[in-house]
């Protein structure tokens, strides 16, 4: 007869270690939800805290630094130089990297403004700047430049000069434009 109790209590063992192992993993899966949640909440406190805002990090975040660029060819441009006598010109093509199709999209909305400041950067040039390397350097970092004021950048320069005229140390904060380069297509010189 006390062969028949353990059998009743070996049935009765199995059914308790179940529920116990059920209740041990909802109390942890709600411990592994609550410390999320609880990150979640002091991360988005610091950034409120130092004056971000959690839009551009989660902006930021979706941005593939792997990802295909687009490239948005331009015409050839034309130039006359700011050469003594007026005689000689450039003709230059110009292609602008851009972060994605839709950027290329907006970048496009642009363009008239774009080219006219290309064309007036490339005029004040004269040609024996532009047959260097360091010349052609300089000048793609100036269209880079020329290419982010409709966007409202373009003022990196003046920026750098009031910054180190002050004292005070500010945050700098990166933004990032539409065209992320300048490519040179053709460069001729006559």
């Amino acid at each position: 007869m006390s062969a028949k109790p353990e059998a009743a209590d070996a049935g009765k063992a199995p059914a308790k270690s179940k529920k116990m192992l059920i209740i041990i993993v909802a109390a942890v899966l709600v411990l592994v939800l609550g410390g999320g949640g609880a990150f979640f909440v002091m991360k988005q406190r610091a950034a409120a805290d130092d004056g971000e805002d959690a839009a551009p990090a989660k902006a930021a975040a979706h941005v593939d630094p792997k990802a295909i660029p687009a490239y948005l060819p331009l015409d050839a441009m034309v130039v006359n130089l700011a050469d003594p006598g007026g005689e000689r010109v450039a003709q230059i093509g110009i292609t602008l990297e851009v972060q994605d199709a839709h950027s290329s999209d907006t970048v496009k909305a642009y363009l008239p403004a774009i080219r006219s400041g290309i064309l007036l950067l490339i005029s004040q040039r004269t040609a024996e700047e532009l047959l260097k390397p360091e010349g052609k350097e300089k000048l793609a970092k100036d269209i880079l430049r020329e290419a982010a004021v409709p966007f409202g950048g373009g003022d990196e320069e003046a920026e750098d000069e009031s910054a180190s005229t002050k004292k005070k140390k500010r945050k700098v904060v990166h933004v990032e434009y539409p065209v992320k380069g300048v490519l040179f297509s053709s460069f001729i010189v006559q």
